[in-house]
């Protein structure tokens, strides 16, 4: 079946199609797709082409409605069209195109850089800013070196990072990144990569049983490698507060704690990588208020402008930050487009409507819904695992549940690409089918979803993997 055939349900107006095949061409000719598979698309499968959002819907060039189950890589958290951004858009053009804060600072950037710091948690308080989140991340990879190095660590220069884990493809992230298939192609990387294991306490070995018992070995883990490598040869721990890759791995009771009380016995800076996590994805502001931990830094992106314009941030204690306030002590770092008038404007925009909506509140108020309506899928002989919380939740996939045999190869290959995901595509729903690890269909609704959107999902869900059942085992 083609993707033209799946946009219109099989009955396509001649105009629309055509529309559809000249675009679809052109991006064959010109546009080279991100992480895409670019020789999956011929003449005969077009590319989707996604012309338009209204709400937590967006629309393809046929006209057809898809319910955006995944907020267009979590970052669309408020739903499209809001004409607050569009406004707030306009002014900041009208006033200042653009000025860079390398050696200046502008109102906007200033602004954000104190409602951030407002809401994070303990003591970071100083708002490095970036284009997005792998440049967040390789900016607090290099910040904890260099932090060392002035404190006259100069062997401090590893990082510790989970199996699967992805965070970001830039040299640097893509070193702390830890999926083979990203990282070979581009090999040698940054020295000094150091995994161990994600919590994926689904198919644990050890304290299978014990969900605490298991956040406590998890956690152990970091500081033995620690001692292997040398405590006095690492510079910081990246880790997110629900994993993403491997399909939303949430910490067990006491692992932050843990991990926190490690990195503080070896001197080695935390960074919690909350690209994805910030901004209500889970409830809170920032992941350490939704597991009672503060890191040295942390990162995020994404939500941070609900995706009405890229903008990430390094959000920095003021312990780290003090070394760089002293003397001729610089930071030889940056990216000119970062805090850029536009974006911080439009993030400061995003934050008062988290605020007056009561945003958090929301996805806290459903989150329990939203688990109940996910776990009501395992009576499905398909589904092994539900894991999340918030509104970021993920499906492990298996072939049999009493064993956990999963599927992988061409098996994976055929259930994930060949039918889950254009069958969902087709029914209405764009979500995730995930291959990096253990097949995963992650859900990450915008925001403002409500228990209607919830229904929504988990029934095509249903429908698909009762399909996927009855075809593949």
């Amino acid at each position: 079946m083609s993707i033209n055939e799946i946009y219109t349900d099989g009955v396509a107006v001649s105009g629309e199609h055509q529309a559809s095949h000249s675009y679809s061409e052109r991006a064959r000719r010109n546009l080279w797709l991100q992480m895409s598979r670019m020789g999956a698309y011929s003449d005969a499968q077009e590319i989707p082409i996604i012309v338009r959002g209204e709400g937590t819907h967006v629309y393809d060039v046929n006209g057809k409605k898809y319910f955006d189950g995944i907020s267009g890589l979590f970052t669309n958290a408020l739903g499209h069209g809001r004409p607050e951004f569009a406004a707030a858009a306009a002014e900041s053009m009208n006033n200042m195109t653009f000025f860079p804060i390398w050696t200046y600072a502008h109102p906007k950037a200033i602004e954000l850089a104190e409602k951030v710091a407002s809401l994070a948690p303990g003591d970071l308080n100083r708002v490095f800013f970036t284009t997005g989140g792998a440049e967040a991340n390789e900016s607090a990879w290099k910040l904890a070196r260099q932090y060392h190095k002035i404190r006259g660590d100069t062997d401090r220069y590893k990082v510790i990072s989970r199996d699967i884990a992805y965070h970001g493809t830039t040299l640097g992230a893509l070193t702390i990144t830890s999926l083979e298939s990203y990282r070979q192609p581009f090999e040698p990387l940054v020295p000094g990569a150091v995994k161990v294991p994600a919590v994926n306490h689904y198919r644990a070995e050890t304290h299978p049983d014990d969900f605490e018992a298991y956040g406590l070995w998890s956690a152990q883990q970091i500081e033995e490698a620690l001692l292997r490598e040398g405590p006095e040869t690492v510079a910081a721990v990246f880790l997110e507060p629900v994993q993403n890759a491997g399909g939303c791995f949430t910490p067990p009771p006491g692992y932050w704690q843990q991990v926190r009380a490690i990195c503080d016995r070896y001197g080695v800076i935390l960074v919690s990588d909350e690209v994805i996590c910030a901004f209500g994805r889970l409830g809170t502001w920032f992941g350490g208020q939704k597991y009672d931990y503060v890191p040295d830094i942390i990162t995020c992106a994404k939500g941070i402008t609900a995706g009405y314009a890229p903008l990430g941030a390094m959000i920095v204690s003021d312990r780290l930050a003090e070394p760089f306030h002293e003397g001729d002590v610089s930071f030889q770092h940056g990216f000119t487009w970062a805090g850029h008038p536009l974006s911080a404007t439009i993030a400061l925009t995003s934050i008062g409507i988290i605020e007056r909506e009561n945003i958090l509140d929301n996805v806290t108020a459903n989150q329990e819904y939203f688990q109940r309506s996910l776990n009501d899928l395992k009576e499905l002989p398909i589904v092994g695992d539900v894991r999340g919380t918030g509104y970021f939740w993920g499906v492990e996939l298996v072939k049999d549940q009493s064993t956990k045999e999963t599927w992988a190869g061409d098996d994976a290959e055929r259930l994930l690409r060949g039918f889950v995901s254009p069958e969902m595509f087709r029914r209405g729903l764009i979500c995730r089918s995930d291959d990096r690890g253990d097949p995963v269909v992650q859900l990450a609704p915008p925001l403002i979803s409500t228990r209607e959107d919830i229904d929504f999902m988990v029934g095509t869900l249903r429908d698909v993997f009762v399909e996927a059942a009855k075809r593949y085992l």
